[in-house]
């Protein structure tokens, strides 16, 4: 039975589907989602990733000095950071021949649904990375908010639709910027251990959890945790507001937390992942006609 105090579901939450005529972004396709409490602009162009969240009208998501780019150009110069960047499924980190973080990120999406109802906003649609008398992998993408929510919900299949096993790494890269980062927040996890990848990042294990003020050229840093369940959260204590990463930690076995206090490039990754960085990087393998499923939940809430 439709709302009889609604005239239109625009009243409560929208969809927009367009491609950009000028600018960087000239020739992407997004879709532009409002839930009547959370925006997410998603970029049809680059594997359905979600380029920005907005939570009560306040930016949540990091996006880097690149912006959102078009170019085909070298992965430092194009890096977007974006809320959600997906990085695989031949490379997660820096191999040597192969293109950074891999090439899923900018694999353009088949959209097979996209609707906006009473109910909220779904989109689907699908990725395809193959080659010929090569490998068939597909990438199956569920996006998912309710009406009036406070959480979008990602759901991955990768199935693989050849005749012979293939390796595969995935890393959901969820990156949180400025206004919601600022100095004086915190990464709120439990883990078991928590594991430096540089010397410097060792040198200031002990205040890996907390975020500090911009800083001229001051150099990542970044934590490889054994983690104790599939969650972890970011508190901004004077804006009273609490960002919650869920995922399927039985597919996604390790957790990197990646921070940039750096002065124009200050950022914070949450990343749920297939594999270690460096020396502990490993693929995984996936037999013809088999899936694994992956799903991210990205939560806001006030807290005080």
């Amino acid at each position: 039975m439709k709302n009889p105090k609604m005239n239109h579901v625009r009243q409560i939450c929208s969809l927009t589907r367009y491609t950009a005529v000028d600018g960087e972004e000239k020739g992407l396709t997004f879709i532009d989602c409002h839930n009547g409490k959370l925006r997410f602009l998603i970029n049809e162009s680059r594997a359905l990733d979600i380029t920005q969240l907005y939570f009560e009208g306040e930016n949540i998501s990091f996006l880097s000095k690149n912006g959102v780019t078009n170019k085909n150009v070298p992965f430092a110069n194009r890096f977007e950071g974006g809320m959600l960047y997906t990085c695989g499924l031949d490379c997660v980190g820096e191999m040597e021949g192969r293109e950074t973080h891999g090439t899923l990120h900018l694999t353009p999406a088949i959209v097979t649904r996209a609707e906006c109802d009473e109910n909220g906003i779904l989109i689907e649609g699908f990725l395809r990375n193959s080659a010929l008398f090569g490998k068939h992998l597909v990438v199956k993408r569920k996006i998912h908010s309710a009406a009036g929510s406070n959480c979008v919900e990602v759901e991955d299949t990768l199935i693989n639709e050849g005749t012979k096993a293939e390796d595969y790494a995935l890393l959901y890269h969820v990156n949180l910027g400025y206004p919601f980062l600022n100095e004086g927040g915190k990464i709120e996890v439990n883990a078991r251990s928590v594991t430096p990848r540089t010397p410097w990042a060792k040198e200031n294990l002990a205040g890996w959890e907390t975020v500090s003020a911009p800083e001229d050229n001051r150099e990542e840093t970044c934590y490889f945790l054994e983690m104790s369940e599939g969650c972890a959260a970011y508190t901004n204590p004077t804006l009273g507001k609490r960002f919650t990463l869920t995922y399927s930690r039985q597919t996604l076995g390790e957790f990197i937390v990646w921070k940039s206090m750096a002065s124009g490039d200050y950022a914070l990754g949450l990343e749920p992942t297939t594999t270690k960085l460096d020396g502990g990087f490993r693929f995984l393998t996936l037999g013809a006609g088999e899936e694994k499923h992956f799903s991210l939940k990205l939560s806001m809430e006030n807290v005080q």
